[in-house]
């Protein structure tokens, strides 16, 4: 089987991945969106699921986004901003087309979007990243701080939040993975009944290739999957969290 083969027949068996696990727990699969991860992989490669109709992408760094721009411009498709960002990246995120940046996670990069954002006379959506597994590796606000946050965008009338993101606890334990996406959905609804003006809690942007169902079974309604599609990457995930890098 050739690699295009493999990512077409790689993306149907995840889709029945899902649809098992709604059906067990009760959820209507079109509920959930698929993201496709697409850090390291060419733009040939994500061209194939695009044509597919696999058509919401999520990139971890700006050169990336750069260096596929031209491939992929010419194929609708939407992109999410998933990795953490630079604020003096800001300039390039909106140049080349993300309509959201998963990884908000401090007001000082809010507020330098905003800025931007009222010069170039543009709005984004944005969903806050919290880091819900308490590791000092990873990004993300602590979740005691998100309803503070939430409530300091909501004033950038350039910021529109839709959800929440996290990443959960990279473990073979599930239930101590699956309580990273409890929490995630618990600040969810903390923040829906603060009724906050201007912020939306329609999306939870949680689960990868190897804790889907558990996130799907915890609420999540965007899935961001990339090796169980494009196969094992040649650098470790901590690669993508590094704003050194």
């Amino acid at each position: 089987m050739n690699y295009e083969s493999q990512i077409v027949k790689n993306i149907s068996e995840l889709i029945r991945r899902i649809e098992n696990t709604c059906e067990c727990i009760g959820r209507n699969p079109n509920e959930i969106k698929l993201l496709l991860a697409t850090k390291t992989v060419s733009g040939e490669n994500i061209k194939i699921a695009l044509q597919a109709g696999y058509t919401l992408i999520g990139e971890n760094k700006v050169q990336e986004i750069k260096e596929k721009f031209d491939t992929l411009k010419d194929i609708p498709h939407v992109k999410h901003y998933i990795g953490h960002l630079q604020t003096n990246k800001i300039k390039d995120i909106l140049k080349y087309n993300v309509s959201c940046i998963q990884s908000l996670d401090r007001l000082e990069l809010a507020e330098k979007l905003h800025s931007r954002l009222t010069f170039e006379q543009k709005t984004i959506n944005a969903f806050i990243q919290v880091n819900t597994s308490g590791e000092e590796s990873k990004f993300g606000i602590n979740p005691e701080n998100v309803i503070e946050l939430a409530k300091q965008v909501a004033e950038l009338n350039t910021v529109k939040i839709q959800g929440l993101m996290t990443i959960g606890l990279f473990s073979a334990e599930t239930e101590e993975v699956r309580k990273c996406f409890q929490l995630l959905k618990n600040i969810q609804q903390q923040i829906i009944t603060e009724n906050i003006p201007n912020v939306k809690m329609n999306e939870l942007s949680m689960g990868m290739s190897g804790d889907l169902e558990t996130a799907i079974e915890e609420g999540a309604t965007i899935i961001r999957i990339g090796t169980a599609i494009f196969g094992k990457r040649i650098y470790p995930d901590s690669y993508y969290w590094n704003e050194n890098k």
